[in-house]
């Protein structure tokens, strides 16, 4: 046996007879943990190049294209220049063969044949090379006047070729395979003096033992050492000891249990589909693939589109997986709140799963979001309770809520239940003299319930909206849900410290106002998490497969604040109509990335058309005009030609001109973009923008 354990061969000895053996018993491998998967290996994924010439381009693989199209020659010109070049090739050659033009061309010829060669066959060959040089001059020569290449191409079909070469990448684009730079060698390990630890991750990947988001997370784990020092014997320490399991996600997860949709966590990005190839879009742009990452994402989104055209399929399914897949990696946090039964993704692919309604959800929801301040939980709690109510102060329904919250956690240590908070709100006197009671000795939170006691049953007091809105989680459906008193698991938004991925069932179908009262109240408490982090490392993103009756005015400032506090959200519609009139507008101009489905309606697309202004294009207005001849054989002509072709001989005017257009009319979103199509306009972080694009969406013919 040879040392690395593999049986050697030999041929048998002169004269030698072998004995039969019994045949080896069969050893079966092990079976394996996941289905084989194609594609690049992970040195290969690595090592591909990656390149971007604007926001949303899917940079694996990325070759840019030329700013503007170039100009087109007209096949019919093309042919008639050809065949031009080719006969006047042609008279030429037979002037010169004919001795019209002399004998001028065969001088050179005879100065470099010597005299000896006259009469014999070298002379023949030696004038039968120069005629063929003499033609070869004459065909490249008329060639390139009458453009024969390029009607070559043209009539081959490969007008796909691009006229401008595509811009060569660096050097350090194309890191050779077991080079100095080769990133599955980890050279910033090497040069941090970690030799044996990259050895560890070199020979995991080279195994087959790591995969992509092992990669990105342990990166990512690096990073963190870099900035602090003193976790780098810890860093070693993991490394040896797990290999490519090492800094693994809290949860034990290195990979989700399936991918709907196509991730390139290098660049953290995910393929959203393929841009049109066409006139609508940007000549630069056509026939690239587009992506989202938290570069975009950092913008928010908002889709707006029937039900049917995809939202969900097409655009929130893989956005929450490729953050769940960053999550993994330690680089986000993200919350997915859908309906009931929405396909956001299976249970294994979240940390938490709350399903408000459903007696058999290990999670329950905290209703006051993780705060301690009094103050700040009313004003979430008004917010979601009643800031969509026409004509309702939610300022004022913060004041009166503040007025019951913080007695009560003065009394208690601790927020109301659900029950308990809507007999304050009614006014019961005997909830009011029990608080009473326990607030012995404490004269400011006695001071602030007797406030609310007087104000209740004012013409403008919010205690009975508030206590109409509590009403609806006051049901035996949620009797086991919004627990303050610890017997339950709630989750709460301020774990978007750490990277976790949440799923929100909300009960659509049963609750339909109570659903949209909790979609409100957490777009309320994530954009106040989101913006109260000490630690912003994390990208922090919430999703909603249905934001309709979910936009308040609070609200919509909040998403405007989520830029700068490295947090972005998703929002999907079915209409405009869903969110108020006055905050469309305002909806619009918050976000920086917006998408129109298939299907929308006119007015909807008029929103749209008005977000995304105007361009300058040129026109062309050609002007036919009928041609009168003065001479009788002109006339004649003419008449002979009209009778053949039954048209009258006319000329063309063009006029060009510079004028300006919407770049997406109402009428063109509303019936224009084809089935599985999308309308999209990206706007990084940094300010960078992306004209809307046609796009047609992955998972579409």
């Amino acid at each position: 046996m040879d040392t690395d354990g593999t049986h050697e061969t030999r041929p048998p000895r002169a004269g030698h007879v072998p004995r039969p053996t019994a045949p080896p018993t069969p050893h079966l491998p092990p079976k394996p943990s996941h289905a084989p998967t194609a594609g690049p290996t992970l040195g290969d994924w690595l090592r591909h190049p990656r390149t971007s010439d604007g926001p949303g381009v899917w940079t694996y693989g990325h070759v840019p294209r030329a700013t503007e199209e170039p100009e087109e020659t007209p096949t019919r010109q093309l042919v008639s220049g050809a065949l031009i070049s080719l006969l006047a090739g042609l008279l030429l050659w037979s002037l010169l063969w004919n001795n019209y033009l002399g004998g001028f061309w065969l001088w050179p010829m005879y100065m470099f044949t010597p005299d000896s060669w006259a009469h014999t066959h070298a002379a023949v060959v030696v004038a039968y090379v120069w005629y063929g040089i003499v033609v070869a001059v004459l065909a490249i020569g008329f060639g390139r006047l009458g453009r024969w290449p390029e009607l070559g191409r043209r009539l081959l079909g490969s007008r796909l070729l691009r006229v401008v070469q595509p811009t060569p990448l660096p050097d350090s684009a194309h890191p050779e395979a077991g080079g100095p730079d080769d990133p599955a060698r980890w050279p910033q390990l090497r040069a941090a003096g970690l030799g044996e630890v990259a050895e560890r991750l070199e020979a995991e990947a080279g195994g087959g033992r790591m995969n992509d988001v092992d990669y990105t997370r342990i990166r990512r784990a690096w990073d963190s050492v870099r900035v602090d020092p003193s976790r780098m014997r810890a860093f070693a320490d993991a490394v040896r000891d797990k290999g490519a399991a090492a800094c693994v996600h809290p949860s034990g997860a290195r990979d989700l249990p399936v991918r709907a949709a196509r991730h390139d966590l290098l660049a953290r990005q995910v393929l959203l589909g393929t841009v049109e190839d066409g006139t609508r879009n940007p000549y630069s742009r056509r026939g690239t693939a587009l992506a989202l990452d938290p570069d975009v994402l950092g913008t928010s989104l908002l889709a707006v589109g029937p039900s049917g055209t995809g939202k969900t399929r097409r655009l929130v399914r893989p956005v929450v997986e490729s953050l769940s897949l960053q999550a993994l990696a330690g680089q986000a946090a993200v919350v997915a709140v859908g309906a009931a039964g929405a396909q956001l993704g299976p249970d294994a692919a979240f940390d938490v799963v709350v399903r408000v309604g459903d007696p058999a959800s290990v999670y329950d929801l905290d209703l006051y979001g993780g705060a301690t301040d009094p103050d700040e939980a009313a004003t979430l709690l008004a917010e979601a309770f009643v800031g969509d109510v026409p004509g309702t102060d939610v300022r004022r329904a913060a004041t009166a809520l503040a007025q019951l919250l913080g007695p009560f956690r003065a009394a208690y240590e601790r927020f109301p239940a659900v029950p308990e908070l809507r007999e304050l709100l009614d006014g019961l006197p005997t909830a009011f003299d029990t608080l009473r009671r326990d607030l012995a000795g404490q004269h400011a939170m006695l001071r602030e319930l007797d406030a609310r006691a007087r104000q209740h049953g004012a013409p403008a007091d919010p205690g009975p909206a508030l206590a109409d809105r509590v009403a609806l989680l006051d049901r035996p459906a949620f009797a086991g849900f919004f627990d303050t008193t610890g017997q339950g698991r709630p989750f709460s938004l301020r774990a978007l410290e750490h990277p976790i991925r949440v799923r929100v069932d909300l009960p659509e179908r049963g609750h339909a106002d109570a659903s949209r009262m909790l979609a409100r109240l957490l777009l309320a408490q994530f954009n106040a998490a989101a913006a109260a982090r000490t630690d912003r490392s994390l990208f922090a993103f919430l999703a909603f497969d249905d934001a309709s009756h979910t936009l308040t005015a609070g609200t919509v400032r909040g998403v405007q604040r989520l830029r700068s506090a490295h947090a972005g959200v998703l929002l999907t519609l079915r209409t405009l109509d869903d969110v108020p009139e006055e905050l469309r507008t305002p909806l619009l101009g918050s976000v920086g990335c917006r998408m129109a489905f298939s299907g929308v309606t006119t007015w909807d697309g008029k929103r749209f058309a008005e977000a995304w202004g105007t361009e300058w294009v040129e026109t062309r207005d050609v002007t036919h005009r009928t041609v009168f001849a003065d001479q009788p054989l002109t006339r004649l002509m003419h008449s002979f030609r009209k009778l053949v072709t039954g048209k009258a001989v006319t000329t063309d005017a063009v006029t060009v001109r510079q004028v300006e257009r919407e770049r997406w009319s109402a009428s063109d979103l509303a019936h224009a973009v084809p089935p599985g199509h999308a309308v999209l306009s990206l706007t990084s972080v940094r300010g960078e923008r992306a004209a809307p694009l046609l796009v047609r969406l992955a998972g579409t013919s």
